[in-house]
C-alpha cells in the first residue's frame, strides 16, 4: 500500500494467549518500580482486575474505595488536581455504566488526568451473564469530548497502551476483558494512540478490527483466501483519536469494508467506520457485532458463535458486501 506502512504481526504460531488485565496488573508495577507518579483506585475488585498486583507492591498508593465506583470516580478526579496520575478500575459495566454521570462530569468535563481501566467487558466475561457483560461502553466513553479511547488486541499492545495513558496528558479510557485473547503483535510492535495498523494487507476488501475483533478478522482473511479473496486486516486499538486517513486510504483501494467488534454493532468501532465513510467515501460496508441485544450467560466461544461474532460471520459478511 502506498504511503502506508504494514505492522509485524507474530499470529497465533503456537496457540499462545495473552490475559490483558495480567498484563495491566504487571505494567502497573512495572511504572511504579520505575518511580511514575501514579496512585491507584479499585471499587472492591482488585483481585479481578489485578490491580491488587499493585497493592500488594505500593500499599501506601493504592485505595480500596468499595462498592462506590461513583464515588471513586470523584474521588481520583479530585486527586488529580494534585498532580499524581490516578489509574482507576472495576468491570466495565460499573466504570462506564454506573458511574457515567461523574466519569461525565468530574473526569470529562473538568479534563482531569484520569486513567479508566476498565476489566470484564464484551461477551467474552461468560457466565455472569448480560447484567455483567457491557457492550456499549465504547460508545458512552467515545461522546465524552476530551476522551482517549483505546481496546488493545493482546497482552503486549495492553501493556503499552497502559504506559501510553500514563504519558498522555488527558482523560483515557481502556477496554480491557476477562478471558485471554490470542497474541497477535510481534515483538517489535510499537503502540501509539491514534494510530492505526495494517496486519496483513490484500486487494478485495479491508476488514477492521479493535480488541478481540482483530484477531477474528485475521481468522476470517484465512477463510476468505481459501476462496480466492484477498483481504487486508487493520487494527484499530484506538477508538478516539481515530485514525481517518489510513482508513479512508485503504478503503479508497478495496471493494467493501467489514469491521468487527466485541460489542453493538452500533455506535462502537462499527459506527465510527460508517461515520467517517459515509462522509468521505460512500460504500459497501458490514458490521459484525452485537445486533441491539443484551448478553446472556454460557461460555465466552459459545456466545461468540451465538451472537455471530466469529470468523465465519465476517467471512460471509465480506462475501455479501462484495
Amino acid at each position: 500500500m502506498a504511503g502506508l506502512e504494514t505492522a509485524g504481526v507474530g499470529g497465533k504460531t503456537g496457540g499462545a494467549m495473552d490475559s490483558l488485565r495480567d498484563a495491566y496488573g504487571d505494567t502497573l508495577v512495572e511504572l511504579g518500580n520505575e518511580g511514575a507518579n501514579i496512585v491507584v483506585f479499585d471499587a472492591d475488585l482488585a483481585g479481578s482486575t489485578r490491580t491488587g498486583k499493585f497493592a500488594k507492591a505500593f500499599p501506601e498508593r493504592f485505595f480500596n474505595m468499595g462498592a462506590a465506583e461513583q464515588g471513586m470516580v470523584a474521588a481520583a478526579a479530585g486527586a488529580a488536581t494534585t498532580g499524581v496520575v490516578p489509574f482507576l478500575s472495576t468491570f466495565a459495566m460499573f466504570a462506564t455504566g454506573r458511574a457515567y454521570e461523574i466519569v461525565r462530569q468530574a473526569v470529562g468535563l473538568g479534563q482531569q488526568n484520569v486513567k479508566i481501566v476498565a476489566t470484564h467487558a464484551g461477551l467474552t466475561v461468560g457466565e455472569d451473564g448480560g447484567t455483567h457483560q457491557c457492550l456499549e461502553d465504547l460508545a458512552l466513553m467515545r461522546m465524552i469530548p476530551g476522551m482517549t479511547v483505546l481496546s488493545p488486541a493482546d497482552g503486549r499492545e495492553t501493556r503499552q497502551a497502559v504506559r501510553a495513558a500514563y504519558a498522555h496528558q488527558g482523560p483515557v479510557y481502556i477496554r480491557l476483558t476477562r478471558d485471554k485473547f490470542p497474541r497477535i503483535h510481534s515483538e517489535d510492535y510499537q503502540f501509539q494512540i491514534g494510530k492505526a495498523v495494517i496486519l496483513r494487507s490484500g486487494k478485495d476488501v479491508l476488514l477492521v478490527g479493535c480488541g478481540l475483533g482483530t484477531s477474528i478478522c485475521l481468522d476470517a482473511a484465512e477463510l476468505l483466501a481459501a476462496e480466492g479473496i484477498e483481504a487486508t486486516v487493520l487494527h484499530t486499538p484506538t477508538l478516539k483519536p481515530f485514525d481517518q486517513d489510513t482508513l479512508v486510504a485503504l478503503a479508497r483501494t478495496h471493494r467493501a469494508v467489514v469491521t468487527c467488534e466485541e460489542h453493538q454493532a452500533h455506535g462502537g468501532l462499527g459506527g465510527i467506520v460508517a461515520e467517517v465513510l459515509s462522509a468521505t467515501h460512500p460504500m459497501p460496508v458490514r458490521r459484525v457485532g452485537v445486533q441491539d441485544q443484551f448478553g446472556q450467560s454460557g461460555k465466552p466461544d459459545q456466545l461468540l458463535a451465538a451472537y455471530g461474532i466469529t470468523p465465519q460471520a465476517v467471512a460471509d459478511a465480506a462475501k455479501s458486501a462484495l
